[in-house]
């Protein structure tokens, strides 16, 4: 059996105001390739689907069609659950429909698919809230998955029926996830488990991206830990994180973050993508391949001594985003950032690395994490060669004061 693990694909998400569809739609022409050459029988998307709860008109029309190309007319399934980016009504509204063509979506934690069969051979023959069994045309084992898309803490005991208050979030998940795997997985099948949230190990520091940080802690509650991972799972397919990585140890099943289709933030700078493909029969070890995904344009961050050596890289890389930090004696001219923005077309921000130099001392660079206030003074007194005036301070601080 060969499955193929994907998430984070934020349709419609833009860098600034740049709109970045037309790259998604090339990486995800690159996934369905990547389907076929690696002959994959079940399709995995662990969440945020979507960038939005309203996503626009073009990011809905893509994922349905790049779905329906990837289910292969009903003869390949393909499993997608909500993440925290995404609508759970509106991942599973189009579900009855979908499910006849191979597609199954999950929105809630206790979501449960209705038992189906379809003519190539696909088939639904057990199904729970959170859990269903699929037999596959090729295989003769089944395959289980226990689904967990993104709730927060007070919706997931609700739908759990918890009655205990103080239970936490992991407790709640990991008893959930036990009595599934108790119930339904033995090594007669391939057991997953395919979720959107953070977990951790407790040993690698792992960088969230900054649209994420907010929710990083599912509901602001503690992180779940690999070790709340059910002893029959074979493979835990992860979305929410955008670093493809594996968080366990050689000797254990995999429990992998797939990653992100595109670099979506400059926290993901330089940063290769991937999916992840599994190859694993019942019983066995799970054998994992990390494909990697070259479509689309990469996101830098460059710094330059000077102007003309900032053009020269920006009118050499022109099929790429870039953060630019500019060496200067003094703050950027409009007739500067002109030039730059002339230069390339997809420069997403200029940060002046200011040298200031005093009388008898040697060039200093600015500090851009220093206090607004004592930066201003400084480039005040540097500007206009005379300090700043009580009023301008009481002017400053308003304005600040305004911004908080």
């Amino acid at each position: 059996m060969r499955i193929l693990h994907t998430a984070d694909w934020h349709l419609g998400k833009k860098l600034n105001d740049f709109n970045r569809l037309d790259e998604q739609r090339q990486v995800l022409n690159e996934i369905c390739d990547i389907v076929e050459k690696e002959n994959v029988d079940v399709v995995l998307i662990a969440g945020d689907l979507y960038d939005t709860f309203n996503p626009p008109n073009e990011a809905i029309e893509l994922l349905y069609r790049t779905l329906h190309r990837l289910a292969n007319n009903g003869k390949r399934p393909v499993i997608a659950i909500a993440g925290n980016h995404d609508s759970a009504d509106r991942i599973e509204a189009p579900d009855p429909l979908a499910r006849e063509c191979g597609i199954i979506f999950s929105g809630y934690p206790d979501s449960k698919v209705p038992v189906f069969k379809l003519p190539s051979g696909i088939e639904v023959t057990r199904s729970d809230y959170g859990f269903l069994e699929l037999r596959l045309p090729k295989t003769k084992e089944p395959l289980r998955l226990i689904t967990t898309p993104y709730a927060n803490e007070a919706r997931l005991k609700s739908f759990f029926g918890t009655q205990d208050s103080h239970q936490t979030f992991r407790n709640i998940l990991s008893e959930k996830w036990q009595k599934l795997a108790d119930k339904y997985c033995d090594k007669s099948g391939v057991n997953l488990l395919v979720a959107h949230l953070f977990v951790t190990n407790g040993k690698d520091a792992l960088k969230e991206p900054e649209d994420e940080r907010s929710v990083v802690h599912v509901g602001g509650a503690q992180p779940i830990y690999t070790s709340d991972i059910p002893s029959q799972i074979d493979y835990t397919a992860l979305g929410h994180l955008h670093r493809f990585h594996n968080l366990a140890k050689v000797e254990e099943p995999p429990v992998i973050y797939s990653g992100s289709l595109l670099e979506y933030s400059l926290s993901e700078t330089e940063q290769q993508k991937y999916v992840s493909i599994i190859e694993t029969k019942a019983g066995e070890k799970v054998k994992v391949k990390k494909e990697a995904i070259n479509a689309g344009k990469r996101l830098h961050r460059k710094r330059f001594e000077s102007v003309a050596s900032a053009i020269d890289w920006l009118s050499q890389n022109q099929d790429t985003f870039v953060e630019i930090t500019l060496k200067s004696d003094s703050f950027l001219t409009a007739q500067i950032k002109r030039e730059l923005y002339e230069a390339h077309k997809a420069i997403i921000g200029i940060i002046p690395e200011i040298q200031t130099k005093n009388v008898g001392e040697q060039q200093k660079q600015t500090n851009l994490q220093e206090n607004i206030e004592d930066l201003f003074e400084r480039y005040f007194h540097q500007k206009h060669d005379k300090p700043l005036n009580e009023d301008l301070k009481a002017l400053l601080k308003e304005v600040l004061n305004q911004e908080e």
